[in-house]
C-alpha cells in the first residue's frame, strides 16, 4: 500500500437550489453527460459498501482494514450526495427513476449474492471485488480528470465542488479497492479478464445514460450527437477518448499499481479548501 492517509468521509451538504437545468453553459450534452454519475454511481457505490462488508472479516492486516473501512465510509457519502443531486433533477423535471432502475437491477440482482456452498460464495466475493478494483481504476483517472480541467471553471460551482469533491476522494482511496482484491485473492488472470468485461460495460452505461438525460431534458436540446462529444473533449469540458482508452492498458502489466495514477498532494489540497468539505469540519 502507499499513500499513507488516515481515509475518513466527509459529511458535505450541498444546495441545489440555484442549480440550473444546464449547469455547464450553454452545453447540454457536456452537461448530461457529466450528469450521468448521479444515475449510474450511487446504486454502484453502495454495492462496494455491501461487498466491502462481506470482505471485512477475510482481512488480516489490520491496516488495510482501517483504509477498508475509510473507503466504506466515503462511498456512502458518495452516493448520498448523488443521490441529492438525481433528487434535483427530477426536481427540473428529468425524473430519473426508470433509468436508476436499470442500474438497481444491475447491482443487485445481476452483482448481487448468490446462493451456494461456502467455496462457491467466497468464489463470487473474490470475483466481485476484482470488478470493484477495475471499477475505481476509471473513478481514480476521472476523478484526476476533473481535478485538472480548467475548462470547467465556467461550471455552476455547487455542481463542480461536488464533482471535484468526489474525485479527490476517488484519488485518495485509489489503492485500497486493489489492495484488497490482491490481499484476498491477486490472480492476474482474473484482473485481466475483469477489466477486458469491465471497459466495455462501463462506456456502454455511460454512452447509454447520457443519451437518456438528452431525450428526457424538457428543454429539448436535440439529439446528442458523436461530433458534439470529440468537440467538448477537445475543449477540455469531457474527457478525451486518448484520456480513457490508455487507461485500460495501464492497469493491465503485472507491476500496475493504482499509486501511479492520480495525484495525492493535488487532492489532498482540494480537499482541504472544497467549500463543502470545510463546511464539513
Amino acid at each position: 500500500m502507499t499513500d499513507d492517509l488516515a481515509l475518513h468521509p466527509r459529511d458535505v451538504r450541498f444546495d441545489w437550489s440555484d442549480v440550473p437545468l444546464h449547469w455547464v453553459p450553454g452545453d447540454p450534452l457536456t452537461t448530461h453527460a457529466l450528469n450521468t454519475l448521479h444515475l449510474v454511481l450511487p446504486e454502484g457505490e453502495r454495492w462496494f459498501v455491501q461487498v466491502f462488508g462481506q470482505a471485512l472479516p477475510h482481512i488480516r492486516d489490520p491496516r488495510l482494514r482501517e483504509q477498508v473501512l475509510g473507503f466504506i465510509g466515503q462511498e456512502a457519502m458518495h452516493a448520498k450526495a448523488h443521490d441529492g443531486a438525481a433528487a434535483h433533477l427530477a426536481a427540473l423535471g428529468i425524473d430519473p427513476a426508470p433509468f436508476v432502475a436499470q442500474i438497481e437491477w444491475l447491482f443487485r440482482t445481476l452483482l448481487g449474492d448468490r446462493q451456494g456452498s461456502a467455496a462457491v460464495r467466497h468464489q463470487w466475493l473474490l470475483e466481485r471485488l476484482s470488478v470493484i478494483a477495475a471499477i475505481e481504476h476509471f473513478t481514480a483517472v476521472l476523478g484526476q480528470w476533473v481535478l485538472d480541467a480548467d475548462a470547467l471553471e465556467g461550471a455552476d460551482p455547487t455542481m463542480l465542488d461536488l464533482l471535484r469533491w468526489h474525485g479527490a476522494e476517488e484519488v485518495e482511496h485509489r489503492s485500497v479497492a486493489y489492495d484488497l482484491y490482491m490481499h484476498l485473492d491477486g490472480r492476474r488472470f482474473r484482473r485481466i479478464r475483469t477489466m477486458v468485461v469491465v471497459a466495455p460495460v462501463l462506456a456502454w452505461l455511460f454512452v447509454r445514460s447520457t443519451r437518456w438525460l438528452v431525450a428526457n431534458d424538457p428543454s429539448r436540446p436535440g439529439a446528442p450527437r458523436w461530433r458534439d462529444y470529440l468537440r467538448a473533449a477537445r475543449a477540455g469540458r469531457l474527457p478525451r477518448p486518448g484520456q480513457l482508452l490508455p487507461a485500460v492498458w495501464r492497469y493491465l502489466p503485472r507491476g500496475y499499481h493504482p499509486s501511479q495514477e492520480g495525484d495525492t498532494a493535488q487532492a489532498v489540497a482540494y480537499l482541504a479548501a472544497s467549500p463543502a468539505a470545510k463546511a464539513a469540519l
